[in-house]
């Protein structure tokens, strides 16, 4: 399995049990749990409410992506956590 750092909580954990958000290369698209075809950075979080907040708050999605308006991508974000 591969271990990827949460955006959240910064722990290590399977890459298969958590959120992955990409910037797509040429494009810069950004793109919530895309297929592995999709080349570009890319950034993982956990599939819990703390963690997700915890990475809303401290913004760290943008340096990770290295975008400067991840406004899109924290909505679907912030519904995920209205839903649960």
């Amino acid at each position: 399995m591969k271990k990827r750092k949460c955006q959240g909580c910064k722990e290590l954990k399977d890459a298969d049990s958590m959120y992955k958000i990409t910037k797509e290369y040429k494009s810069n698209d950004i793109y919530f749990n895309p297929n592995s075809k999709i080349l570009g950075r890319s950034a993982y979080v956990c599939k819990n409410n703390n963690c997700i907040k915890l990475m809303l708050k401290k913004k760290t999605l943008k340096n990770a992506l290295k975008i400067n308006d991840s406004s899109k991508i924290e909505c679907i974000l912030l519904n995920i956590i209205k839903g649960q």
